[in-house]
C-alpha cells in the first residue's frame, strides 16, 4: 500500500477494483462514505459514480460513530455533567447517525484491493469529547469486508457506539430473511420506547414490510435477495437498525452496536453502549458477500 501522509488535502475520490466483477468507490472527504458497490454493472448498494455524489447522505453507505441512529432530543447526561449536541438532520428533534458522516476522512492508504481511512475527532459543539476513528476497506471477487477502529482520545470515559448505514436498491422481488429476537417500537419522534418480542425474526419481500425499528437478538447471517443479487450479511455487532420505506427506491439494513438513544436508557450497557476509558479501543466488522441471484 502507499502512505498518503504527505497529501495536503484528500483526494475525493478512491476506488478498488481487485479485477474480479467488484468495484468499490469511496468519498473520504463526504463523511468517507461508499458513493458506490457495483457487482458488474449491477449497483449491490445504492450507488453514484463518485465524481457526481452530493453528499453521504445520498451514498450507498455511510459510517455511525459515535453513535447510531438518534441521540435524542440533543442532550444527554454523563459521569454527572450535563451535554448538549447540534441539530445535523433537517429539522428532526434529535442528533442523528453520530459527527463522522458529515465530516472530511484522510486516506492513510490505497492500493486496488484495500483502503484505510482516518477521522481525527477534536471535540465541539456535536460531539463534546475527542476521539480517531479509522476505517478499513478490503475488496476480492466476491464480498466487501469493512473495519471500525475507534479509539478514545478525551481524558476521561466516554460513550462510544459504531455501526453503519448500508442503502439496498428495492427491486421487484427484494425479499429479506434475519434471524432475531426482539424489536424496539417508537415514539412520535422516532425514539424507541417499548421493547416487544419479533416471532420469526423477518422473512419477507420488502414490498411487504414497513419498518423503521432496532431490533435485538441477531443471530446468524441476513440475506437479502432480489431478481439480480443474492447477498449475505455478518457482523460483529448483534443489533440491527431496519428501515423499509414504502415510497422510496431503496431499504436499509444497518449493523450498530447499541439500541437507538441507549444513553438515556435505564440500562445504556445492557443495551449494547460502551462507557470507553482513555485510550481504550472499540472496533466493530462487517461483511457483504455478494453473488448473482
Amino acid at each position: 500500500m502507499t502512505s498518503a501522509s504527505n497529501v495536503a488535502t484528500p483526494p475525493s475520490t478512491v476506488e478498488l477494483n481487485p479485477g474480479g466483477p467488484l468495484r468499490l468507490a469511496l468519498r473520504p472527504d463526504l463523511g468517507g462514505c461508499i458513493a458506490g458497490l457495483w457487482f458488474g454493472e449491477v449497483p449491490v448498494l445504492r450507488s453514484t459514480e463518485p465524481g457526481s455524489l452530493a453528499s453521504a447522505r445520498l451514498s450507498g453507505c455511510y459510517p455511525l460513530a459515535p453513535y447510531s441512529n438518534r441521540l435524542g432530543y440533543r442532550r444527554f447526561r454523563w459521569l454527572g455533567r450535563e451535554y448538549t449536541t447540534e441539530a445535523n438532520f433537517d429539522d428532526n428533534p434529535h442528533s442523528v447517525h453520530g459527527v463522522a458522516w458529515q465530516r472530511v476522512w484522510e486516506v492513510q492508504e490505497r492500493s486496488a484491493t484495500a483502503a484505510r481511512l482516518r477521522y481525527r475527532h477534536g471535540g465541539d459543539a456535536h460531539w463534546p469529547f475527542a476521539f480517531d476513528l479509522e476505517q478499513h476497506f478490503a475488496l476480492d471477487g466476491s464480498a466487501l469486508e469493512l473495519r471500525l477502529v475507534f479509539t478514545n482520545r478525551a481524558p476521561h470515559a466516554q460513550p462510544a457506539g459504531l455501526g453503519w448505514h448500508p442503502y439496498f436498491p428495492k427491486r421487484a422481488r427484494s425479499r429479506l430473511h434475519i434471524e432475531l429476537s426482539d424489536r424496539w417500537d417508537n415514539d412520535a419522534s422516532g425514539l424507541p420506547v417499548r421493547r416487544v418480542a419479533q416471532p420469526g425474526g423477518i422473512d419477507a419481500d420488502i414490498a411487504h414490510l414497513e419498518f423503521d425499528n432496532c431490533f435485538e437478538g441477531w443471530r446468524g447471517a441476513a440475506r437479502l435477495r432480489d431478481e439480480k443479487l443474492s447477498l449475505r450479511l455478518t457482523s460483529s455487532l448483534r443489533t440491527l437498525v431496519v428501515f423499509t420505506p414504502q415510497t422510496k427506491p431503496y431499504y436499509c439494513v444497518e449493523p450498530v452496536s447499541h439500541v437507538s438513544n441507549a444513553i438515556h436508557m435505564a440500562e445504556p450497557a445492557a443495551c449494547g453502549l460502551v462507557a470507553l476509558e482513555p485510550g481504550a479501543v472499540l472496533q466493530a466488522t462487517m461483511r457483504l458477500e455478494v453473488g448473482a441471484a
